[in-house]
């Protein structure tokens, strides 16, 4: 008989390979990513009781999928040389310093501490929407609510990133 934990993520996994591909933006990706999750959620959930176990397994895949995202940019501007070598030609004074590195690195700090606050569903949608590029109506489709209190979520997550950010 499978553990609690194991019959959460057979009774989730559809739900989670669709919102790791709206992010990815590949199936046989998100596919592998998920289960990558789910072998860091099985081993962290060994070892402690988890107080919202789904939440804690979808936090897992948006992670991995950020990653794998940030990673796949990097890799393309590797190969590609970069989108700004012409810009990078005309001024070299255009790398960042020190403390513009510093500083942004503060915000996705702050931005990644406020998306931890979210409510699941809003953070899945305003995740969803902002990094996901998914339309209203899909985000919708995929949490089983209307059109507009999807957009009530990205709103709401919205406001609260920029709040936190201090940037009304």
């Amino acid at each position: 008989m499978p553990s609690d934990t194991t019959a959460l993520f057979i009774e989730h996994r559809g739900s989670l390979v669709e919102y790791a591909t709206r992010i990815v933006g590949s199936r046989a990706h998100a596919e592998d990513l998920v289960q990558e999750a789910w072998l860091r959620f099985d081993e962290v959930a060994r070892q402690r009781l988890l107080d919202e176990p789904l939440g804690y397994l979808y936090r897992i895949v948006r992670n991995l999928a950020l990653d794998g995202r940030r990673r796949t940019a990097l890799e393309s501007q590797i190969v590609t040389g970069g989108a700004n070598d012409a810009l990078f030609a005309i001024s070299p004074a255009v790398e960042p310093t020190p403390e513009a590195v510093a500083l942004h690195r503060e915000e996705l700090r702050l931005l990644m501490a406020a998306l931890d606050e979210l409510p699941e569903r809003t953070r899945i949608a305003f995740e969803m929407h902002r990094f996901g590029g998914c339309k209203l109506r899909e985000i919708a489709e995929f949490l089983e609510i209307s059109l507009p209190w999807a957009q009530r979520l990205v709103a709401d997550g919205l406001l609260h990133c920029r709040r936190r950010l201090k940037r009304k």
